[in-house]
């Protein structure tokens, strides 16, 4: 699919160049990011809440390198070819953090706490808190779902640093929501995209309320200045 847009006539006088945008039409990646987030709040909050065995800690760092960390690295890789950095970064931050703790979950077997992994989720809780605050400014309700996994990072990381166990279990109660919120918003997001409307509420604004299938013309002049994109005459 291409977008032509016309640029406006130089102080020349001379033809105006147009501007041709090759959209390589691709799936939301936002939902397989999101679904990934919920299976690993899951898992985590259950070892931490004492539903799975702390010596089936191992098999709960596999899960984490198998399904969460391969279902976001998939959605920050599409997430940057769909144009959309913000949510790109969230879910590369999440994917990689659940990397990390599954290969330390594999390696401690359940040994106790881990300052390294502490360290890690606080940095990770941070960053995601960032990227978080920017895709706010276009959907509310992913940016929600990001800044609820950020909080559990921290407070998950404040308990391996040395915390009372009561911030284990916070981060645990907080995980429990986050899967909630991420039920809700997967379906949201796929009604939208199958409806070509909203059907539940996404509390989508600025930028975010421009859609790819919108009226012909509505885009191209917003297209014509995305990084990446060269003139031609």
């Amino acid at each position: 699919m291409s977008e032509t847009a016309g640029a406006s006539e130089t102080e020349s006088g001379s033809p105006p160049a147009q501007v041709r945008v090759m959209l390589r039409p691709i799936g939301s990646p936002l939902t397989v990011g999101l679904s990934g987030l919920g299976i690993a709040s899951l898992v985590e909050s259950g070892l931490a809440l004492g539903w799975v065995p702390a010596a089936q800690t191992r098999e709960v760092g596999v899960i984490l390198i198998c399904v969460p960390f391969v279902l976001q690295l998939l959605a920050c890789v599409f997430s940057y070819l769909a144009r959309d950095g913000a949510a790109g970064a969230a879910v590369g931050v999440l994917s990689t953090t659940w990397l990390g703790t599954g290969v330390l979950h594999v390696i401690s077997g359940g040994g106790g706490r881990t300052g390294a992994l502490g360290l890690l989720l606080l940095a990770a809780a941070f960053a995601l808190a960032v990227s978080a605050t920017s895709v706010s400014r276009a959907n509310r309700l992913a940016g929600l779902v990001f800044f609820g996994a950020a909080l559990r990072f921290g407070l998950a990381g404040v308990y391996e640093v040395g915390a009372p166990g009561a911030w284990d279990h916070a981060a645990a109660i907080v995980g429990l929501a986050v899967c909630g919120a991420v039920a809700y918003a997967t379906l949201a997001f796929e009604l939208e995209g199958q409806q070509r409307r909203s059907v539940l509420p996404t509390f989508r604004h600025g930028r975010g309320r421009v859609r790819p299938g919108g009226e012909q013309g509505e885009q191209p002049h917003v297209l014509a200045g995305e990084p990446g994109v060269r003139q031609t005459s």
